[in-house]
């Protein structure tokens, strides 16, 4: 175990660094509220695609992708690393359209309303708040588990020492300030990892000894045919899919983008190096298993493939490489928690100067503050209390899957009307549940209903899928049939900028 006084140290070190860079970059830059949540326009090609890599790539990395592999393969890493690259692939496409039916948009909750309309509205808003927030209390709870392993951190310590150091910079400076730390955290992050697992490669005996030792083990997570591992591999790829249409970090994005070919540029580039990312995370997962204690039998008590990285890390390497992962996870926690918090801030914002159109820009850039101090507070409660990352994740992903398509789909499809995505997202939803494992002791214990589930999936393949493919064919089915026509033009009209006046606000909702 690495000292506790050194990594308390350097996180507090690497928290001060970045909390001032963010507050530096942002002073003067911030003037609005539109500033403080959209930064509309202001950054190039190679600024998206660092501010898309470094707020998707998590300290989850490090937890859940070689999770993935310790318990399921080399198909699960492949599937796992696709999943992560097809949202980008799909937000190139996305991108550009929602830039030119919304030009003055900022969040995904604001289009459900205008096309949608009320009862849509707030199951998005449940859904991509509650997706969102999950991901923050995840991530912290990550970070704190992991120093907590590496060094005895305890978790109180890291999860506030985090969140407080993240919050001073994002309620001071906004998507400006996120943008700009993300950018040097990816030039940072990407080194340092690649130095970590060149370490641990060293550190083992090079490629063939790596090898030699998981077919050793368990030939079986080699296998690219492995049929569990596809299947959980493919599992991961609805999850994925559906938990990032729904997130509202790529929205806030689309906008910040200088134009609609710099988003699709970056998105692309993005899909290719969040993809190359994640493979290596969860391919040092299968090599745990070969050179690690690595129980991957989620039914015993010593279960831990969920640590396989820091597990391996103790046992196999030297201690400068526990302390670059330890730097590298600090890093990521920091892009994606800071990324939330402002998407978080978003929502709320624009919601505000929707319900309350005389309110000032100096009041919804308080509430805005306000609003992500009350998210970090609450955020830091949960995560000294969750107990598995990976479990907070599935929840979150299931909700996804089920509104991803139905939401998405009212962008190209004028005949969906708001009864028709909400009864789809239901729908899928409920297939969804049905199937899930995490919650079978309540589901089951529903009168009646309880003796008609069909067996839950453990790979989860049946339930994330079913979410997201069932919703899909009914809200096309629901397009179908529908005989209104919404006017996607009118959309331009419907959402304003935050900066508009008082009385430019109150007069589109009055229409």
């Amino acid at each position: 175990m690495v000292g506790t006084d050194l990594v308390l140290g350097l996180t507090v070190v690497t928290l001060v660094v970045f909390a001032g860079l963010g507050i530096w970059y942002s002073r003067g830059r911030v003037t609005s509220v539109e500033d403080l949540v959209s930064a509309r326009d202001s950054a190039g090609e190679r600024r998206t695609t660092a501010t898309l890599v470094a707020s998707v790539m998590g300290v989850w990395i490090l937890f859940a992708a070689p999770e993935a592999g310790a318990g399921f393969g080399i198909a699960a890493v492949i599937g796992y690393a696709i999943g992560e690259a097809v949202p980008m692939a799909v937000y190139a496409k996305l991108g550009p359209r929602i830039r030119e039916l919304m030009p003055d948009g900022h969040s995904l909750t604001e289009y459900a309303h205008a096309r949608y309309g009320d009862a849509m509205y707030a199951f998005v808003l449940v859904v991509s708040a509650l997706y969102m927030f999950i991901f923050v209390a995840a991530e912290l709870t990550g970070i704190a588990g992991a120093l907590a392993f590496v060094a005895g951190v305890p978790h109180w310590q890291t999860a506030i020492l985090v969140g407080g150091a993240v919050l001073a910079y994002t309620t001071y400076g906004g998507l400006e300030a996120s943008m700009f730390t993300d950018t040097v955290q990816a030039l940072v992050v990407f080194p340092l990892l690649i130095v970590a697992l060149v370490g641990v490669l060293v550190s083992l005996g090079g490629v063939g000894p790596v090898y030699e030792g998981v077919a050793a083990t368990n030939p079986a997570l080699l296998d690219p045919g492995f049929v569990p591992g596809l299947q959980f591999g493919i599992a991961l790829a609805f999850a994925i899919l559906g938990a990032e249409l729904v997130n509202q970090t790529w929205w806030q994005r689309i906008y910040a983008g200088k134009s609609s070919e710099t988003v699709s540029r970056g998105f692309r580039n993005a899909t290719v190096v969040n993809g190359a990312v994640v493979f290596l995370a969860a391919l040092v997962g299968v090599v745990a298993v070969g050179h690690a204690d690595i129980v991957a039998d989620v039914t015993s008590a010593g279960y831990n493939a969920d640590v396989a990285f820091f597990v391996l890390l103790e046992s196999a390497v030297p201690s400068w490489v526990v302390l670059a992962v330890v730097l590298v996870a600090l890093l990521l926690v920091m892009s994606s928690v800071d990324t939330l918090f402002n998407a978080l801030s978003c929502l709320v914002t624009v919601d505000l100067a929707r319900m309350l159109p005389d309110s000032s820009d100096k009041q919804l850039t308080l509430g805005a503050r306000a609003f992500t101090i009350l998210v970090a507070l609450a955020a830091v409660y949960v995560s000294l209390r969750a107990q598995s990352v990976l479990r907070l994740f599935f929840l979150a992903d299931l909700l996804g899957a089920a509104v991803a398509f139905p939401l998405v789909y009212g962008l190209y499809s004028t005949r969906l009307t708001g009864t028709g995505a909400l009864v789809s997202s239901l729908t899928g939803l409920g297939v969804g549940i049905a199937y899930f494992p995490d919650f079978r002791s309540v589901t089951t214990g529903i009168p009646v209903l309880g003796d008609l589930l069909p067996t839950a999936d453990p790979l989860y393949l049946t339930s994330f899928a079913g979410a997201f493919i069932v919703s899909a064919v009914v809200a096309v089915g629901a397009a179908r049939v529908s005989t209104t026509e919404f006017d996607l033009g009118g959309l331009t009209q419907k959402v304003r900028r935050l900066d508009d006046s008082a009385a430019d606000r109150a007069a589109v909702q009055s229409d």
